[in-house]
């Protein structure tokens, strides 16, 4: 089926995969592929848009309704304070990283480098860091614990390709079926963003629902544009 997704419907989907990491989620749903339709510059983007339903609504809706991942934020969830009562100075760590990774890499998906090796203990960027928090401890600034328990950090940011809901992985189908009664023999942003309209229930329905935007009236909008650009 993804053979026939056109390059703007397939920029939608990876663009899902990026709202859903920026915001901490480990999960692609529907109200991922909503904000990166509205974010789209194809047709059925400006309708959403033309109507209210913008990428900057979209989102306050998901925060409202779902909330932020604990990995949200522009430091992949690592908090500045609490860092801090830890030893650990974050920009210390930005700084590092970035020598060894490039620009940005705290933010990004867990460099492939480390995921291949692993410094061993003591050497590395981080080795500094890791002396630190054990003069920390000695210190008696916190508290050891058992033997074997470190302090709890925030989870570490989702890298990789994130799954699907199920919900989601429905409207992919729907978007062939969408195609199909257009008599498309091709699945563009517009069978997808149409076959988030036709969802019954889920967070979509809730999102426009608050957006004061009725789903019937966008798939109506979406279609009429559509027929005027062919």
């Amino acid at each position: 089926m993804f053979e026939r997704f056109t390059d703007a419907a397939r920029h939608v989907v990876v663009r899902a995969q990026h709202e859903a990491r920026r915001l901490g989620h480990h999960h692609i749903g529907c109200e991922h592929l909503l904000l990166a339709a509205a974010a789209a510059s194809e047709p059925a983007g400006m309708v959403l848009r033309d109507h209210g339903v913008t990428p900057g609504r979209i989102e306050a809706e998901i925060l409202r309704t779902i909330g932020p991942g604990q990995t949200a934020g522009s430091t992949g969830g690592l908090d500045r304070e609490a860092l801090a009562w830890l030893g650990i100075d974050l920009d210390v760590v930005r700084a590092r990283i970035e020598a060894v990774f490039g620009p940005d890499a705290l933010t990004q998906a867990y460099p492939a480098a480390c995921q291949r090796r692993r410094p061993a203990w003591g050497k590395g960027p981080l080795a500094g860091l890791t002396r630190r928090r054990r003069r920390t401890h000695r210190n008696g600034l916190l508290p050891a614990g058992p033997p074997g328990n470190a302090p709890l950090l925030p989870d570490p940011a989702p890298r990789g390709h994130l799954p699907f809901t199920p919900r989601a992985k429905k409207t992919l189908e729907l978007a062939l079926r969408e195609a199909k009664s257009l008599h498309d023999n091709y699945i563009g942003a517009q069978h997808l963003t149409l076959a988030l309209l036709a969802l019954p229930d889920g967070t979509v329905p809730v999102i426009l629902s608050a957006l004061g935007t009725p789903a019937a009236s966008l798939r109506a909008a979406i279609l009429a544009r559509y027929r005027k650009a062919s």
